[in-house]
């Protein structure tokens, strides 16, 4: 496993790798570790994206999770930079139309914040719905996309 913690404007994030991908982001503060090349990259990307010079990631990715859930989260990665889907739309958007409480949950579980653009997913009257890490957090993300 490869860390490196990463200084951002909305505060201190902790990036984890394996040799085939990213497979955790998550803001605060966490152990340190060595870097690997994919984690330096993940910096410079994220540095772009909050410098408005990046709307999507490319990087590899190495998610835990169920079909359902990596479905979902390949379904986030879609939602272009400054948009937002409901989750019903989400649902809808995976094949799975009754399943927007699920699409909640899926979410919660998302191991790759901000990389996997869960904060861009809101409810259907279009208030912020829920965030793993906070609603706070969650309208700080969006005011950096501009929503």
């Amino acid at each position: 496993m490869y860390i490196k913690s990463v200084k951002t404007p909305l505060g201190p994030m902790v990036l984890k790798a394996t040799e085939k991908g990213l497979c955790q982001a998550y803001f605060g503060e966490g152990p340190r570790g060595e870097s690997s090349p994919l984690l330096e990259e993940a910096a410079r990307q994220l540095e772009q994206w909050f410098a408005g010079q990046r709307r999507d990631f490319d990087l590899a990715l190495d998610v835990a999770g169920t079909e359902f859930q990596r479905a979902v989260w390949q379904q986030l990665r879609a939602i272009p930079r400054g948009q937002h889907m409901s989750y019903g739309q989400v649902a809808r958007a995976i094949g799975k139309p009754g399943a927007a409480r699920a699409i909640g949950a899926a979410c919660g579980k998302n191991p790759i914040i901000l990389i996997i653009p869960c904060h861009r997913v809101l409810a259907a009257d279009g208030s912020l719905g829920g965030f793993s890490a906070g609603l706070d957090l969650k309208k700080r993300l969006l005011a950096a996309e501009g929503m």
